[in-house]
């Protein structure tokens, strides 16, 4: 009986709006455990497609990232600003990048995400967008993946051993039944530390690439790590790094296969491997997933991922509506178990 009075305690809530559905009474503040115990990798991906399919749709408005350049006696980074308008909800990402944090023992990348509600401008929540920015990129990259790689792909190339090497190997493995997994860093140590973590091989790039099904580039390089004359015909590369326009990660020859991006207007602004290679852009990967364009996923492909505003907020909004659900559901809770007042 319990169960059962509890089952329709919960039916007969008010089922308003999504935004109105969402809403507490008070601004949530999220850090990254929080969020991490509200996002889960198989849920984001699907969530980055619909996104992506928006964006290129039309339905987004986002500007390219404002960056500010920092350059004080401690070290150099920047400071980039992401705001966005998108059909689930209204947001901002601020994002810091500092190289040198890793030399520190903190993580290179940080961020916080606000959340707004578009129909008041009411702050709703403000969340740590590390691990968010994190896991959308991974997760956008098994988006991509998913549908430019080949169906039997089996072996996986990862250049780069930090943070989005770990959450890239996370996603990918949801997407592709890989049988191999080759592992490259600049710093040897770092490549068999990875490895020995995700059960890989540590190699040399030029090993770890040649015959690769699907590869990806998670550096911090500012020069070219990839050669396009490595590259397996029909393969797959995720490119991730090199977010500045005078930043390299692939070489010309790569950069001559077929290129797909999160955005024309970014890459055109923000990717280095775009702007000095000179590569004609066949399509965002939006445009691909929603079939207006064919994937060509018989071809050797690249996704040039910068991320964008709306992949955050998708992200964002997942952690939101699971937070404010469970919150729903234990207030009803407490509601069902408040005694009945005696006539």
């Amino acid at each position: 009986m319990k169960l059962r009075s509890r089952l329709w305690c919960l039916s007969v809530l008010p089922m308003p709006s999504a935004i109105e559905q969402m809403k507490t009474d008070q601004l949530l503040f999220l850090n990254e455990n929080q969020v991490r115990e509200h996002l889960q990798m198989a849920e984001l991906i699907p969530a980055m497609e619909k996104a992506l399919i928006e964006f290129s749709a039309g339905k987004v408005t986002q500007p390219v990232r404002s960056v500010i350049n920092v350059d004080v006696a401690a070290a150099t980074g920047f400071l980039g600003l992401m705001p966005a308008l998108t059909p689930d909800g209204l947001g901002l990402k601020a994002v810091t990048f500092y190289p040198s944090n890793a030399e520190r023992g903190i993580p290179t990348h940080m961020a916080t995400i606000l959340l707004v509600d578009p129909e008041t401008g009411t702050p709703l929540a403000i969340m740590d967008g590390r691990l968010i920015t994190e896991m959308r990129t991974a997760a956008v990259s098994a988006a991509a993946t998913k549908l430019l790689a080949s169906r039997e792909a089996k072996i996986l190339a990862i250049l780069g051993s930090g943070v989005q090497a770990h959450s890239h190997v996370e996603a990918l493995r949801l997407v592709r039944d890989f049988e191999e997994i080759r592992v490259w860093s600049p710093t040897c140590e770092h490549a068999e530390r990875f490895a020995k973590e995700i059960s890989a091989t540590a190699t040399s790039v030029e090993e770890g690439v040649r015959g690769a099904d699907v590869i990806v580039t998670v550096t911090n390089s500012k020069t070219p790590v990839l050669k396009g004359a490595w590259l397996k015909r029909g393969c797959h590369v995720n490119a991730i790094g090199a977010c500045r326009p005078d930043w390299r990660e692939l070489d010309d020859e790569a950069m001559s296969n077929v290129i797909f991006v999160d955005s024309r207007e970014a890459a055109l602004k923000e990717s280095g491997d775009v702007i000095l290679s000179g590569a004609k852009i066949y399509a965002e990967l939006g445009e691909a997933l929603a079939g207006k364009v064919p994937a060509r996923a018989n071809e050797t492909t690249i996704f040039k991922s910068l991320g964008m505003a709306i992949e955050d907020i998708a992200a964002a909004m997942l952690v939101y509506r699971s937070v404010t659900k469970r919150k729903i559901i234990r207030k009803a809770g407490r509601q069902e178990k408040i005694p009945k007042k005696m006539n």
